[in-house]
């Protein structure tokens, strides 16, 4: 009976413990790998010399992937014929390197993987890796470094290619329009900074680019560029830390072949600086003909509108900007007129130091002050003036205002007339200004700036807000903000423009130099601030 009650304990402690260990639970799967992947070994060895290999093979020590590749890879100096690299996307335990180009001999080759390698689940990085070798008996070891910055914006481009180009015999500025540098690298998505690695000695020219299309050559129209003036020479200028700024150019003029697009309408396209161009008409035409043209807002285009119609097969133009000059035929066919539209610009609220516009699509050619007036809420009449603008085919309403208050624009039938002799019909805008509550003021002062200075507001997309041009020192006031935040910028006007100048890459010229306060001001409405601006020699 004892042994029978032995027994039976014995075999209730086994189903107690076989009923433990099932209900411990779910695995939870362990802790998440936060590590990223390593290279086993390399096929041939990284920094190998006397490389002649058409394949190359990187193992590591679990699956990987490569993310963004096309974005991330750097190689220098640039091959004319990129490598096949795989894996793309899909996973495997290594990456193999298929090269097609011609390598030169006796050079240095650096494969910037950037953060492109990562592990095929948690995604982790394998940064900054680089696989080096040299065609030659042994590996270029010297560097160029320095940091990169925007000339007009507080912020900085990312993937900034940075180059060097050998200074030899055949070594001309317009080489980055068309051939690939002699080395290059690249800022990536993190940083503003740059290091070209495994140059040889030897003087170079430093440039970089904002390299949109990835060829590795400037685009003028449509890219940014940096340049360093003097030649950098190594190994003296290793140590050295270079300061590229990155800038726009203005594209050169160049004007395109015109069209009609509408009865008695042509555009006159562009690219480039149009303030400048002229628009002469060299076919025969009656004492009563008139021309006139304006910017369209939209487009680099020239919009040309003429009167009386014509009964020609062709119109024959002589387009112009400065020394640059160009003749064109313009094929004339019956089209329709435009139709007259009137456009007002602000429409309801108007800042208190703000113009009114009237703008239209035909060019303006009369307007009669005498059938148009302003009054007040109190129906008090307020003077005003007006002045037109050519390029923009408006006409600009100055008159005082004061804070909460409103005030009609009335345009009576025959104020304004276009080209074609159409005119308005009765015309009414309403606009009101806001209580002094609503507004913010703001009052710079300059300390130890270099006169004169365009001192400018602009939003967080860098749009210019306000802008003064200051030539002594004095405070800088922009009153009745609307309430938002703001960049504060300051131009150096070397040359006295009264503008901002960029760039000029043939030509060696660097932008004007810029200066922002490091901060974001907060527009408060209903709010005055003083700020005052400590700037550097």
């Amino acid at each position: 009976m004892q042994n029978r009650f032995y027994n039976f304990l014995f075999f209730i402690s086994i189903v107690i413990i076989i009923a433990s260990c099932a209900n411990r639970g779910t695995p939870s799967g362990g802790e998440k790998d936060i590590l990223p992947p390593e290279i086993i070994k390399s096929e041939p060895e990284n920094f190998s010399t006397n490389f002649n290999k058409k394949e190359i093979k990187i193992y590591f020590n679990e699956y990987i992937k490569t993310k963004n590749l096309t974005k991330q890879l750097v190689i220098s100096p640039p091959m004319k014929t990129q490598p096949d690299i795989t894996p793309l996307g899909s996973a495997s335990k290594y990456i193999t390197i298929k090269i097609f180009d011609t390598l030169q001999p006796n050079t240095t080759y650096a494969i910037n993987f950037g953060n492109s390698i990562v592990d095929n689940n948690e995604e982790n990085p394998f940064k900054y890796y680089r696989y080096v070798f040299s065609t030659g008996d042994y590996i270029d070891s010297l560097s160029v470094k320095g940091t990169i910055k925007d000339a007009l914006s507080f912020d900085v481009d990312d993937y900034v290619s940075v180059a060097l180009y050998e200074l030899d015999s055949t070594y001309n500025d317009s080489l980055i329009f068309k051939k690939e540098p002699n080395y290059i690298t690249n800022t990536l998505d993190t940083t503003t900074s740059f290091k070209i690695e495994n140059v040889k000695a030897g003087k170079y020219m430093l440039r970089a680019l904002k390299d949109k299309n990835s060829d590795n050559k400037f685009q003028q129209k449509t890219e940014k560029i940096a340049f360093y003036e003097n030649p950098v020479i190594l190994p003296q200028d290793t140590a050295k830390v270079f300061e590229l700024e990155l800038f726009q150019e203005t594209p050169n003029y160049r004007a395109s072949k015109p069209s009609l697009v509408a009865g008695e309408k042509i555009i006159f396209g562009y690219e480039g600086d149009y303030k400048n161009i002229k628009i002469d008409l060299l076919s025969k035409v009656t004492d009563s003909f008139v021309g006139r043209y304006y910017k369209d807002e939209k487009t680099d285009s020239l919009l040309y509108y003429y009167n009386p119609k014509l009964k020609v097969d062709s119109l024959i133009f002589k387009i112009s900007n400065q020394k640059v000059v160009d003749t064109f035929t313009v094929r004339i066919r019956d089209k329709k007129r435009d139709s007259l539209i009137i456009t007002p610009s602000p429409k309801g609220t108007i800042g208190i130091e703000k113009d009114f516009f009237i703008k239209s699509n035909i060019p303006f050619t009369n307007i009669n002050q005498s059938k148009i007036t302003i009054r007040d809420k109190d129906s008090a009449l307020v003077d005003f003036k007006t002045k037109y603008d050519t390029l923009k085919n408006s006409y600009a309403f100055k008159f005082n205002k004061t804070v909460d208050n409103e005030y009609k624009v009335q345009l009576l039938p025959e104020a304004l007339t276009d080209l074609f002799n159409n005119t308005n019909d009765t015309l009414n805008y309403n606009l009101k200004t806001q209580t002094q509550y609503k507004y913010f003021n703001f009052r710079v002062i300059l300390e130890n700036a270099k006169y004169p200075v365009i001192v400018q507001l602009t939003d967080t997309n860098y749009e210019v807000i306000a802008e003064q041009y200051i030539e002594t020192p004095q405070p800088v006031d922009f009153n009745f903000l609307d309430p938002k935040r703001f960049h504060l910028r300051l131009i150096y006007d070397t040359n006295k423009n009264k503008k901002y100048d960029t760039g000029d890459y043939l030509k060696g010229i660097q932008p004007e130099r810029v200066s922002y306060h490091p901060d974001i001001i907060e527009g408060t409405a209903g709010f005055d601030e003083v700020l005052t601006l400590k700037l550097l020699d």
